[in-house]
């Protein structure tokens, strides 16, 4: 009788091992995905859904392709050549180029992350009711300590936890009512996508959808990934690791960017269902957007959306400074990484330190918060368009690639996503003219 629930059971055990293998192969890419809708993604995908309904539900149908493709080179480059983005990018531009772009990358990342922290803080006083200017500090001591204190693979465990926080713009839809067949046609394009406020949230939405943080994170994280276990290799080192390796990048991929857009497109049916339907057309910010959402969906909504700016900020905090840190780092030849200590890689640590003091600054400072956001997505857009142009030439480049160059399916949707960015730069600096 033993035998039989025996074989009976060992189906059941053998999915369970699949399902663990297939979470462990979730890494860098579920990591970068989740960062991508931080409070600041979050006050754009708010805004677009309180503007203009469900109107441009399908801009996220094409971000996903796009930004999946611009991820994998990312990730790529990091794990095929052991080196960040920085250091791979030196080789296709001129170091006087390589050092502007890291400039602007770091003023836009500080300016990122006093947005996001004041959106927690605000979002945590709404919730609480103490001193948001506290919660503030809270927040960026904890990111700080997060990256400072922690190993990386302790680090990288916390990061995949914070990512679960997202999961409170999915109930929120069970908590509002919506139509969805109204949702449903809003995945097509239609004559109101392109009037000249739509333009505008179009471009503000894929600029915060592809951003440069989130290319130099990635790259980095394979590089980490690396350092960390002994066995692993830059696969232009150790080709017979590229079949594996690359299958656990897609992977990885392909679902972080699909719950990247899949929580964009919660938040944007959301406040389309109940802000925009309610007559509130205008959000500033993502605390503005849960604010607006308790009388209009009830405290259980409001909660729920503020507990999701707060995860996703503890997020995407450190990733903002983090990526500023190595792009910094790589490109200046320092020790760079998670893995070493704060008086092993002092260079790395103290951007990381320096981008969120000042982030945290701004808080107290009188600039407003959302005007420099929006300069930031400014600086972000252009400089998202020749860090793309370069990695698409270091992905296909042999000599710094080898045998792993990025196949034509890989360089047809990221060059097509270079030229969507460059299109939106284009139309973003026409409307600012105009």
């Amino acid at each position: 009788m033993g035998r039989p629930q025996l074989e009976g059971a060992l189906p059941t055990i053998k999915q369970r091992v699949r399902k663990v293998a297939l979470l462990e192969q979730l890494g860098p890419g579920l990591v970068t995905g989740a960062a991508d809708d931080d409070p600041s993604g979050i006050a754009t995908y708010s805004q677009a859904g309180a503007q203009l309904g469900f109107g441009l539900l399908w801009t996220l149908l094409l971000t996903y392709p796009l930004m999946t493709a611009i991820q994998l080179a990312s990730a790529r480059i990091g794990r095929v050549t052991g080196a960040g983005l920085a250091k791979n990018l030196s080789a296709v531009l001129p170091g006087w180029a390589v050092t502007t772009l890291v400039a602007l990358l770091f003023m836009a990342n500080t300016i990122n992350i006093g947005a996001d922290l004041a959106s927690m803080g605000e979002a945590a006083h709404l919730a609480a009711g103490f001193d948001r200017h506290v919660f503030t500090l809270l927040f960026a001591l904890v990111s700080l300590g997060l990256q400072l204190f922690i190993s990386y693979g302790a680090y990288a465990k916390v990061l995949k936890w914070l990512t679960l926080t997202l999961l409170a713009y999915v109930a929120v839809l069970f908590a509002v009512r919506i139509d969805w067949g109204a949702a449903a046609r809003g995945l097509i394009p239609g004559p109101a996508s392109f009037t000249k406020d739509a333009v505008v949230t179009i471009v503000a939405v894929f600029g915060t959808t592809i951003s440069p943080y989130l290319f130099f994170w990635q790259s980095a994280q394979e590089v980490e990934e690396i350092e960390e276990d002994p066995k692993a290799e830059p696969l232009k080192e150790a080709p017979r690791q590229g079949r594996r390796e690359l299958a656990r990048i897609r992977i990885d991929t392909f679902s972080g960017m699909a719950i990247s857009n899949l929580i964009a497109m919660a938040i944007m049916i959301s406040t389309a269902a109940t802000l925009h339907a309610s007559g509130h057309t205008q959000i500033d910010t993502a605390a503005a957007a849960a604010e607006a959402l308790r009388p209009v969906a009830g405290p259980f909504a409001f909660v729920l959306f503020s507990l999701g700016i707060v995860g996703t900020g503890l997020l995407a905090v450190p990733v903002l400074a983090g990526s500023a840190a190595y792009a910094i780092g790589e490109s200046q030849g320092w020790e760079c990484g998670l893995e070493y200590k704060p008086w092993e890689a002092v260079g790395f640590y103290t951007v990381i330190g320096i981008a969120t003091l000042l982030g945290l600054l701004i808080d107290w400072s009188p600039i407003d918060p959302m005007r420099a956001l929006f300069w930031s997505a400014v600086v972000n857009g252009i400089v998202a368009v020749p860090i793309m142009v370069a990695m698409m030439l270091v992905a296909s480049r042999r000599s710094q690639m080898g045998r792993f160059t990025a196949g034509l399916g890989l360089r047809v949707f990221g060059w097509a996503a270079t030229v969507v960015m460059g299109a939106s730069v284009v139309a973003m600096l026409v409307t600012l003219a105009f």
